[in-house]
């Protein structure tokens, strides 16, 4: 059953290395991919201009976050060097800021070099899929430069994820993984945390709507929740189409997620999110006026 909680009673402010963000009501963060392979869009923002622009459509529409990556982690996706991973980052990090500074800039990253550099040219979060488990040097790396800090889970590699993932209880299991992940980045003195579930990173197409349904358990971990589920395969295995043809479930389902708790939606379309956010506040508006 869902959980109808209003996000006017979760109130929480996350510090961006000195920005404050409200998240009450929610908020939208925009996939910009710069990756030449990634599922949906790989190949559409390599070039500097692409990317410049995509980023002015984002905030027009009403993006607070922009998150940038550079290492594809769709499933099967090859390895890249850090060099490259590096080549691709750094300067679109530096055009971005430089062209908007008003910005919240996230990069999704899972190497401490990748998150050092682009957090010196003044990115404000880094987006980890493995949550530290990937590199040793991260949350110390996060620690310095009083960064925002999203930790996911996920099972195996992007390599390796989707095949044969086996839980006994997915979702036990996902909030047993974040709350210990949780607990050590508070131990070493990170404050501004978000915890993702990590769709589709390790989950079949039944693992992920256990998640999404238990979602609302989530918020016992008492962290912003970063939810992903844009144009992913728990909606083309289900509705028999492709990640282009995959805008309105992305909506059902982001919709769903913010009815369960979700604080941001991660998303390549932003402005159909943010009116997700603005229905749903409504709703929750009339349901606590009642």
């Amino acid at each position: 059953m869902l959980q109808y909680q209003s996000l006017s009673e979760r109130k929480k402010t996350l510090n961006c290395r000195g920005r404050l963000i409200d998240l009450s009501g929610g908020k939208v963060m925009g996939i910009l991919n710069i990756t030449p392979d990634s599922f949906y869009d790989g190949g559409n923002f390599t070039e500097p201009d692409a990317q410049l622009r995509q980023a002015e459509l984002m905030l027009k529409a009403g993006a607070t976050f922009i998150d940038i990556g550079g290492y594809s982690t769709r499933p099967g996706a090859d390895e890249i060097s850090v060099g490259e991973e590096l080549r691709r980052v750094v300067p679109s990090v530096k055009a971005i800021i430089q062209h908007f500074p008003e910005l919240i800039l996230s990069v999704d990253t899972f190497r401490s070099e990748v998150a050092e550099a682009a957090l010196s040219l003044g990115a404000h979060m880094i987006n980890d899929i493995s949550a530290g488990m990937a590199d040793a040097k991260m949350l110390n790396t996060i620690l310095k430069a009083k960064a925002a800090y999203v930790m996911m889970h996920m099972q195996g590699t992007p390599k390796t994820m989707q095949v044969d993932p086996i839980y006994k209880d997915v979702s036990l299991e996902v909030l047993s993984f974040l709350q210990e992940k949780a607990n050590e980045a508070h131990a070493a003195g990170l404050i501004d945390i978000i915890l993702d579930p990590g769709f589709g990173f390790g989950k079949t197409v039944a693992h992920n709507y256990e998640l999404l349904n238990k979602l609302h358990l989530f918020s016992m971990l008492q962290q912003p929740l970063l939810i992903g589920v844009s144009r992913k395969s728990m909606i083309n295995k289900v509705l028999h189409t492709k990640p282009e043809n995959a805008l309105n479930g992305t909506s059902v389902l982001n919709t769903i997620a913010v009815l369960q708790g979700a604080d941001i939606l991660r998303v390549h379309d932003v402005k159909e999110a943010v009116q997700v956010l603005q229905l749903v506040q409504i709703l929750n508006n009339n349901i606590t006026q009642k």
